[in-house]
């Protein structure tokens, strides 16, 4: 995936005021219009106008946009830092009217298919209820295992009375109920928008994500784990120790193991309903030949099997 300067496409500094976009885009747009222009990649380029125009005409993607910094170049390959969206609070009412795979890889990776993750609409009416406002958070896994109670900070981008994005922080105290999966949401009823109109104010829907572990990997509510075993344990047996979420287990590893075996214990992932299960893949180590002794069992190992790996291959 390539990074996109939408300040560069727009010929715009990146402290340019709201309505300096809205300016530059106009003046643009008539440019590259592909019934004006006789240039033979201008529908291209008014395609790559309009994806700029719809990031940074609106405070809150704009926002976003900027926290992945400015010391990207572009085409360069690009991928989004890990937790860049993090507590960022967007309004539902900021979600894209345009035809989905209209924008680019790159737009669609940091605000999804629809420009925001969110297709809720203002109310109508007199006394309309507030919008939805949206929000990712990182937990831990530990904290869907056992519950918790957390201190998250979100910053909700907004306009001031000159045009300029300003970022408003708040911080919130959270419950994150036991078992929650990775895409859930927690609703926080009331800590929306305000309506308008004296009517109810909208609800906070935060979408749950997992940080990384530097031991399991989480798929909706199994927990997987790369188990290191020697040659000897996979081939002959062996019970050992394996660390989980909830402390060490006793397992068996089965004589004849091969390479990512799975094995399951059954129960042990995240507390669903029903539970989700631990797996375990075996990955065999070879222990090092890094001393004269460890290379003689190596060549006495050598001398005793007749064994060739690479036999399917007719080699």
């Amino acid at each position: 995936m390539q990074y996109k300067d939408y300040y560069k496409i727009m010929w715009l500094p990146r402290n340019a005021a709201q309505v300096e976009i809205k300016r530059a885009y106009r003046k643009l747009a008539r440019k590259h219009h592909p019934d004006v222009s006789k240039e033979p990649d201008a529908e291209a380029k008014f395609k790559e106008l309009g994806e700029a125009y719809e990031v940074l005409k609106d405070p809150q993607k704009r926002a976003a946009y900027n926290r992945l910094g400015s010391h990207w170049k572009a085409g360069e390959d690009f991928s989004p830092p890990p937790n860049w969206d993090e507590g960022f609070e967007f309004s539902s009412s900021n979600s894209s009217d345009s035809e989905t795979g209209a924008f680019s890889h790159f737009f669609e990776q940091l605000f999804g298919r629809s420009g925001l993750r969110s297709a809720d609409r203002r109310q109508r009416g007199i006394h309309a209820r507030g919008l939805d406002s949206r929000a990712k958070i990182y937990i831990d896994l530990e904290d869907s295992i056992q519950g918790a109670t957390r201190n998250f900070s979100l910053s909700m981008p907004e306009t001031d009375a000159q045009g300029f994005v300003q970022v408003r922080h708040r911080a919130l105290n959270i419950k994150i109920p036991k078992g929650i999966k990775a895409g859930q949401h927690i609703r926080l009823t009331g800590q929306g928008e305000r309506s308008p109109d004296d009517g109810k104010t909208g609800n906070l829907l935060l979408e749950v994500a997992f940080n990384a572990h530097p031991m399991y990997r989480v798929s909706e509510t199994d927990i997987y784990l790369n188990l290191p075993v020697t040659p000897w344990e996979a081939k002959l047996g062996a019970r050992i120790k394996v660390p989980t979420p909830n402390g060490s287990v006793e397992l068996k590893i089965p004589p004849h193991s091969q390479q990512d075996s799975h094995l399951r214990l059954k129960g042990l992932g995240l507390p669903a309903k029903p539970p989700g299960d631990f797996y375990v893949m075996l990955k065999i180590v070879l222990p090092p030949a890094n001393t004269e002794q460890a290379k003689a069992a190596y060549q006495k190992m050598q001398q005793e099997f007749d064994f060739n790996p690479r036999l399917s291959l007719g080699v």
